[in-house]
């Protein structure tokens, strides 16, 4: 149902959207059956294609040509599905959208190889872009979300972490992708400099709203609504916003600790899912989300009268309000 309704807010993108779709099956396509069984089972859980919709509505800011534009497109949303299935291997996940992880199909070597495959099908696509400052961009996001990568594995685990810690991680694992995606449609489109970077802002805002509500969902969602257990980030080891805002109360603490460790009941895994979720910690997390969510509203309402606009604040109030 979420999913429809997002869907509804970029309908006038749905023949460019169905064109990308078919783009990324022949980009994953290979030699190695087990690349293409491993690959397309991924493409086949679905997506929001919230990545290759950005770059679609930055550009309409310049020159929009969907043979151009469905290059930078897939090459996005392939850096994002590889980074997933390496993901998953990190986090040692059995279940992504109500399905079972590539990894967990298979195996933890067969999902590194893929996901590297599908980076460098990434790498394959942007090369037919002719413009230097195109590429510039994309190596850059690639080599931060790696960083972002090392980082999330340095700080697992970590109950005592900065607050800033996890805003550096969301920024690299989410906010860089969704931020870029906007400034390249921007620029091989040739809008100029100034828009171009005020449709990155906007993206990076939007971006860490979306981390920050995606980390509150999983706290507050039903196993159902997730396909997976509720609280999953903590119980792999990722401290998100509303635990580091509950961490210092006597009677969530060892709770929280105990999932760390891998030693919580069921019964107690309910409890301190309850206990968080009674608290003022989602409250505080969702403030933090509307506080970037309005400052990817301004560089909207700064950008030049367009159609496209409404579509921008839509989807930006969409991602920062949604409720599964």
């Amino acid at each position: 149902m979420e999913k429809m309704k997002l869907k509804l807010l970029y309908s006038d993108l749905k023949s460019d959207i169905e064109v990308i779709e078919k783009e990324l099956e022949t980009a994953l396509n290979s030699s190695s059956h087990f690349l293409n069984d491993a690959s397309l089972h991924l493409l086949k859980a679905g997506g929001k294609r919230i990545r290759p919709v950005f770059v679609l509505l930055s550009a309409k800011f310049g020159h929009y040509d969907i043979e151009q534009m469905k290059k930078v497109a897939v090459s996005l949303e392939l850096i994002h599905m590889a980074s997933l299935v390496h993901d998953d291997v990190i986090d040692d996940s059995e279940m992504r959208r109500g399905r079972p992880t590539v990894k967990s199909q298979w195996n933890n070597r067969v999902a590194m190889y893929t996901g590297d495959f599908i980076f460098a099908r990434a790498l394959q696509y942007i090369t037919d872009i002719d413009n230097p400052k195109a590429h510039e961009i994309l190596s850059k996001t690639m080599v931060e979300i790696c960083v972002g990568e090392v980082i999330q594995i340095e700080d697992k685990m970590q109950l005592d972490q900065n607050i800033r810690d996890y805003f550096r991680r969301i920024k690299r694992k989410t906010a860089l992708l969704i931020a870029s995606s906007c400034h390249l449609g921007a620029v091989v489109a040739g809008t100029d400099d100034q828009i171009a970077s005020r449709l990155k802002r906007y993206g990076y805002y939007v971006g860490m709203s979306f981390q920050i509500i995606d980390d509150i969902l999983d706290l507050t969602s039903t196993d159902k609504q997730l396909g997976k257990p509720a609280g999953s980030d903590l119980l792999q080891g990722n401290i998100t916003l509303p635990v580091l805002l509950v961490r210092d109360d006597p009677a969530i603490r060892p709770l929280i600790e105990k999932a760390l460790e891998g030693t919580i009941t069921e019964d107690e895994r309910q409890e301190l899912l309850g206990k968080i979720r009674g608290s003022e910690a989602i409250k505080k997390a969702k403030k933090i989300s509307d506080t970037y969510l309005q400052k990817a509203l301004r560089e909207v309402d700064a950008l030049p009268q367009n159609s496209i606009k409404k579509s921008l604040r839509d989807i930006a109030l969409y991602m920062g309000k949604r409720k599964f």
